[in-house]
């Protein structure tokens, strides 16, 4: 049988992933190493780089695509493009060696905008050997997968500011978020809406009643693209005094999020 494994969102500057294939009783171990884990292609850039380093003791065979990121329906969706291309699509990577992978814009982005795209990394598993596909059934192969968030813009709008001060700090965009209270099949929900001009990375978020601090989810809760909104399941009903807070792009101390929409 086939057993897929998907990788998981890392909040340094790097990630280390990893899977063991198993054949036929043995196991060969493969992991890869992929920073920086949040790319970005400033208004004033054309590529950007992304990294990948196996760290593992057998080659590892990777395909690289980039798609489209819109979030509707409290969901994420992908979809085909041709504005950004990341080459080589297809990479092997021998044991200890490195792999830059080139993001390039192909035309201009619009003016004052955020474009959101997912870098979607899978491990493709080597061939079997003839002797061990007669037995395939009874195998377990692993592949890796993970998303890399990638954030483009256009001119007039910076997702940070330029330590050598070439970039307007009027320009840096804030996300803008409200939140409120759900039901849906009679369980709460917290939904969070982002009006403003580019994403909100959601982390360590807890609702506050009172004394008592819950939280959504430990670490990362999720994205909010601007103009969307997403919807997470709630620790507990919420209370007109109930308050949302929680790291907002990685920014200290936490955010309180007003309440709304």
């Amino acid at each position: 049988m086939a057993l897929y494994a998907r990788g998981w969102q890392g909040m340094g500057k790097w990630l280390l992933v990893g899977a063991l294939l198993g054949a036929g009783g043995t196991q060969a171990a493969t992991s890869v190493l992929i920073w920086p884990i949040d790319p970005v292609l400033e208004a004033d850039q054309k590529a950007g780089a992304l990294w990948l380093e196996n760290r593992g003791t057998t080659p590892a065979n990777l395909q690289v695509r980039v798609f489209a990121w819109r979030q509707d329906g409290y969901d994420d969706q992908f979809q085909p493009q041709r504005e950004i291309i990341g080459s080589p699509p297809v990479a092997t990577i021998k044991p200890g060696e490195k792999q830059l992978i080139r993001l390039t814009r192909t035309g201009q982005s619009p003016a004052g905008q955020e474009q959101a795209y997912r870098i979607i990394i899978d491990e493709i598993p080597p061939a079997l050997p003839a002797s061990d596909a007669q037995t395939s059934q009874a195998q377990i192969r692993f592949q890796m997968r993970y998303s890399v968030p990638l954030f483009v813009y256009g001119q007039g709008l910076w997702s940070k500011p330029d330590a050598e001060g070439k970039r307007d700090a009027a320009g840096v965009g804030t996300p803008l978020l409200s939140w409120r209270q759900v039901l849906q099949q009679g369980k709460p929900f917290v939904e969070i809406r982002n009006v403003g001009p580019v994403h909100a990375r959601l982390t360590d978020v807890v609702m506050q009643q009172g004394a008592q601090s819950k939280p959504l989810v430990d670490g990362l809760l999720g994205y909010v693209l601007p103009g969307a909104t997403m919807r997470w399941p709630a620790p507990a009903a919420a209370s007109a005094a109930s308050v949302l807070k929680g790291r907002v792009n990685g920014a200290e101390p936490p955010q309180t999020i007003n309440q709304g929409h």
